[in-house]
């Protein structure tokens, strides 16, 4: 994984483009622009030309492509990688029918000194229908201006003949008594296995089954839980999502308009369990996978699951051609920092994941370690129930408003374009070609709109920092999804003092009555808890599947040299086994690229994976 100092932040000012001086942009007319750049794309494509494409390309340009060309997730910068991959993978791709969509055309200018004139449009390949999305930037050339792509998705949307069941393909066949029958058969399987097993009955889990489901591939999801949704319903009272409405919505069936900007945990779980039940996703609760193993001679898996039906305990081995592990960060392990002389401490001590509500603690003190997201969530539950609480901050914490998010996602807010259209947007942003936007971003909003509350975080000891060279939230989250607190209103518990800060020394020992720190100080605490985060997602894998595999298939999250993410939404190193990880947001638009990867091979339709 790259680290954040190897990040080459880059954009494309008007200085880096040529001009002199500003240019001016009032007769500008981005349709004429976008239409005489198309027409020569596609005539180079037709014409196999990757000389002719690259052309069309400034010199540090971006080409992401998930799975039209490469049958993966990739992102190639500048002219050598991309026409490396038009070499390797344009003529086979078989792209054609392009044609411009009048959705989202138009010039956009984000900073004084970067303009593009942004533009969709749809094409065919072989196997499928897909779309592009492309930004185009003003060159100066001694000829006059020229427009030419610094970015461009090519994304597929669907496959050739095997269309998602949706609208007018919905079954049409009038029922006569005998759904629910038929229903109860498939849910067990009784007449055969499933093609896909999926671990974790999460957002994860079941948005992608959700997805398979309409495609005609049979799924079973299994959770170890007693309900779908516990995975939300058995943490602590006071979680509730701190990305907006807008950004979570499901596959196929998106929250209601009535609901709340930033979903409560349990209001969550029980639209968890609505979801599966309304597209009859095929659920088993109360299962463990106990092993899983691969066939040499076919790669499929033997997966074999125990399961609690009342008072009997069922033992099942399927035989699937996918293994699915959706199991979430960390799989939901602990990371549970240990320190001398906690042995010896006489309170009680527990992992944020064991929390479950503050009034367990009433006239106690409590001490929570860690200044982050559930840190956050822990310390203002228990100062709002009386309890006297003090967070112990580690390192300094990247914080920034809510209100600030609609800077860094303008996509996903009240009344922005339609979810897909919104993923297909974000999406099309490379992880590293974005992070410059989000150090000038992360700039504006520490100087704007959370000013204010910085400084009074500053105030009283709270350090803060603007995330790795100052690009803020999102590589701390593409890289180890930690590190932040999107603020939904406990800093101004912390500035005022009603939670107590402790973050001048390094905790150094634990002692009879409390925790002991390396300057001499002493904290006294009757109960310790540590929101210190989860362990690594890549250790599920070990654990069900042994370590050879899990060693094999590599690491899980974090981005590689290419700025994608690692281990996630593609089959990586080992046939036929899967993670499916992510924010909702995440979680909706790979979903659909994992279902189509697996229905063309259930299809015979997928080529060679192109992989880095």
């Amino acid at each position: 994984m790259a680290s954040s100092t190897e990040f080459a932040i880059d954009l494309p000012t008007f200085d880096k483009l040529g001009f002199s001086s500003p240019p001016s942009f009032a007769d500008v007319d981005a349709r004429q622009i976008a239409t005489s750049w198309l027409e020569a794309f596609s005539s180079a494509v037709q014409s196999n030309s990757t000389e002719s494409i690259v052309s069309l390309f400034a010199p540090d340009s971006w080409w992401r492509d998930i799975l039209t060309l490469t049958w993966d997730i990739r992102t190639f910068r500048g002219h050598t990688s991309i026409q490396k991959l038009l070499s390797d993978r344009l003529k086979q791709a078989g792209i054609s029918k392009i044609k411009l969509k009048d959705d989202f055309l138009g010039l956009q200018q984000p900073f004084p000194d970067i303009a593009w004139v942004n533009l969709l449009f749809d094409f065919e390949t072989n196997v499928g229908n897909a779309t592009g999305v492309a930004r185009l930037v003003p060159i100066s050339t001694p000829n006059g201006v020229e427009w030419k792509a610094h970015v461009l998705l090519t994304l597929l949307e669907d496959l050739k003949g095997h269309p998602e069941q949706l609208g007018p393909l919905r079954n049409h066949s009038p029922d006569h008594g005998e759904w629910e029958s038929k229903r109860a058969r498939e849910r067990e399987f009784l007449d055969s296995d499933p093609k896909v097993l999926i671990v974790g009955a999460g957002h994860n889990g079941l948005g992608l089954a959700a997805r398979l489901k309409v495609l005609g591939v049979s799924s079973l999801v299994v959770d170890k839980n007693q309900k779908v949704g516990d995975n939300w319903a058995n943490r602590y009272e006071a979680l509730c999502l701190h990305d907006p409405v807008y950004a979570d919505h499901l596959p196929y069936l998106p929250f209601p308009p009535t609901w709340p900007a930033f979903t409560p945990a349990l209001k969550l779980a029980k639209w968890l369990e609505h979801y599966a039940e309304a597209l009859e996703i095929n659920t088993w609760t109360s299962t463990t996978v106990l092993n899983a193993t691969q066939n040499e001679s076919d790669g499929k898996w033997n997966v074999t699951v125990q399961r609690k039906v009342g008072d009997v305990v069922q033992e099942r081995v399927f035989i699937v051609n996918h293994l699915v592990f959706a199991t979430g960060y960390g799989s939901g392990v602990p990371h549970f920092p240990t320190y001398p002389g906690q042995d010896k401490f006489k309170g009680q001590i527990l992992h944020s994941t064991a929390h479950k509500r503050a009034s367990d603690h009433a006239g106690k003190k409590v001490v929570v370690i860690g200044s982050c997201t559930a840190g956050h969530d822990l310390a203002v539950d228990y100062c709002k129930h009386g309890v006297d609480v003090t967070m112990y901050q580690r390192s300094s914490t990247y914080v920034m408003s809510t209100k600030a998010f609609a800077y860094l996602a303008p996509a996903f807010v009240e009344g922005g374009p339609p979810t897909a259209d919104a993923d297909r947007l974000v999406g099309s942003y490379p992880y590293i070609m974005f992070m410059g936007l989000a150090q000038r971003l992360t700039k504006m909003i520490a100087e704007g709109d959370d000013k204010e509350t910085l400084e009074g975080l500053h105030k009283v000891g709270f350090k803060t920092n603007l995330g790795p060279q100052g690009t803020g939230i999102f590589p701390l989250f593409w890289t180890k999804c930690g590190g932040y607190y999107i603020d939904t209103g406990g800093s101004k518990y912390i500035i005022d003092g009603s939670v107590k800060l402790k973050n001048d020394s390094q905790l150094a020992s634990f002692d009879e009555s409390g925790l002991v720190f390396e300057n001499g100080s002493h904290l006294d605490a009757d109960v310790v808890v540590f929101a210190t985060g989860l362990g690594n997602a890549q250790d599920v894998i070990r654990k069900v599947c042994g370590p050879a595999v899990a060693d094999k298939y590599g690491p899980v999250w974090g981005l590689n040299e290419e700025g994608e993410l690692q281990g996630v939404w593609r089959d990586a190193n080992v046939k036929g086994l899967w993670y499916m990880l992510g924010n909702f947001a995440f979680s909706r638009f790979h979903s659909k690229h994992v279902s189509l990867q697996i229905k063309a091979m259930e299809e015979g339709i997928f080529g060679e994976r192109y992989t880095a």
